[in-house]
């Protein structure tokens, strides 16, 4: 009940102020949306890792995550196969199942949960989900020669590969930022979790409308919401990855659907219903989920 009140509630209470602020105002939630990935996000990507102490660690994550994602991949084409979906049905699985909301939901949570130590590798995962977001989501949403041009455009227009790199580069490099520039960006950076967290509850309130598959959903929440923590734990005790990684491995695996997959859902037409539908869901069971796993972990 701890874990609940003092970190899953204060994070849910300011979802729903974008929730409700959304729902009496109807906000444009791209612009809302849009300072936060060109403003906001660079610069707290740019901070968190320039100020983190890289090592084999960080090499770990970055395996961890794309062996998630092909994992998840691979067991969405078992099922459609076994249960018969259409193409477009597989897709939005995959989708779902593939990217989770490792930014909006997924920071605060591991911030609030684990603590300022935690920060800089939960900005590196953030950072790698979405380069593969923008990459292999356009791809499975479009499946075609022109979503794989616009999956290669979309990565690099995002100004978070700019400031990652630009971090990667510099802190090895021991390029010292101006003090004046650097306490910008890190005022700047502060404001990008709140922000975040506000426009994830203004994306959830935007969702016009719905597709209840329950053996499609029911499919998808399981992968995101119980299978992914479950390899998550087998991945740390197999591999002995130190104590904080691997609980941080853990939280963020269990983060529900990345709101941004239902925009490449409408974008391409991919089942957009049914994304839409498996985000809502997965974020609302995990307010129990993650009640539960956060007892375990911390």
């Amino acid at each position: 009940m701890y874990l609940f009140l003092n970190v899953i509630l204060p994070i849910i209470a300011v979802f729903a102020a974008g929730y409700i602020l959304q729902k009496i105002r109807l906000l444009d939630v791209k612009s809302v949306s849009a300072v936060s990935i060109y403003i906001l996000m660079p610069a707290l990507v740019f901070v968190g890792l320039y100020d983190a102490d890289f090592d084999s660690s960080y090499a770990v994550v970055l395996i961890y995550m794309f062996v998630l994602f092909f994992l998840m991949v691979f067991l969405n084409k078992i099922l459609a196969r076994l249960l018969k979906w259409s193409p477009s049905t597989e897709s939005a699985s995959i989708l779902s199942t593939g990217f989770m909301n490792s930014g909006n939901y997924g920071l605060p949570v591991v911030l609030f949960s684990i603590g300022e130590a935690a920060l800089p590798i939960a900005v590196f995962i953030m950072v790698i989900q979405s380069l593969q977001n923008n990459f292999f989501g356009v791809y499975y949403a479009s499946r075609s020669t022109n979503g794989m041009k616009q999956a290669w455009f979309n990565v690099l227009k995002m100004p978070t590969t700019y400031a990652a790199v630009l971090a990667i580069i510099f802190q090895p490099l021991d390029i010292q930022v101006p003090e004046a520039i650097f306490s910008t960006l890190s005022m700047v950076g502060d404001a990008g979790i709140p922000v975040m967290m506000i426009v994830l509850g203004m994306q959830l309130a935007s969702i016009t409308s719905m597709k209840i598959n329950w053996q499609v959903i029911a499919s998808a929440v399981t992968l995101k919401m119980a299978a992914a923590p479950l390899f998550a734990f087998l991945f740390v005790w197999l591999l002995d990855v130190d104590p904080l990684i691997g609980v941080i491995l853990i939280v963020i695996s269990a983060m529900p659907t990345a709101a941004t997959t239902t925009m490449y859902a409408i974008e391409f037409d991919t089942e957009p219903d049914l994304v839409s539908s498996i985000t809502f869901i997965s974020t609302a069971v995990s307010i129990v989920s993650l009640t539960i796993l956060l007892n375990i972990v911390t």
